[in-house]
């Protein structure tokens, strides 16, 4: 009647439910999601590589790598975004190499110093979100006056 749970079925529900996701939010939240899973993939792998669970922490640092080149290196728009754009991708490619390096080192230094330098991106993107709100709530009432 039912048949045992697989991580694979597991995994088929769970690329629906990104999958669905994705196309219910909007550009703010997808960029602020893959900043998070940059530092919480990076967590991840400075607890594994603290504990000596070595698979553990190639897996996340590859999932780290992985939102870098093929999530927030691809979304930038380096043409309209101008300086901001090209810093970004600076930051994002040197991050990138370093976490790599931090793999084959077994170094939690470099795996901190990626957070050091994401944090305040993260941080500033969830501010921008959060000054749009802000402008658009108070420019409601000056509409409805109008």
């Amino acid at each position: 009647m039912f048949s045992a749970f697989t991580p694979r079925a597991a995994s088929a529900y769970q690329r629906i439910n990104v999958e669905t996701s994705m196309h219910t939010i909007d550009q703010y939240q997808l960029v602020n999601l893959l900043l998070d899973g940059v530092l919480n993939a990076i967590a991840t792998a400075r607890g594994a590589l603290a504990r000596g669970d070595v698979l553990t922490k190639c897996n996340s640092i590859t999932k780290a790598v992985r939102i870098l080149e093929e999530g927030l290196m691809t979304a930038l728009d380096r043409e309209a975004g101008g300086e901001l754009a090209q810093n970004l991708g600076a930051i994002y490619d040197y991050s990138l190499r370093r976490l790599v390096l931090a793999n084959a080192r077994n170094d939690d230094a470099m795996m901190q110093e990626v957070m050091r330098l994401i944090e305040p991106i993260a941080q500033g993107w969830k501010d921008m979100k959060k000054n749009n709100e802000m402008a658009s709530e108070a420019a409601e009432p000056a509409l409805a006056e109008a």
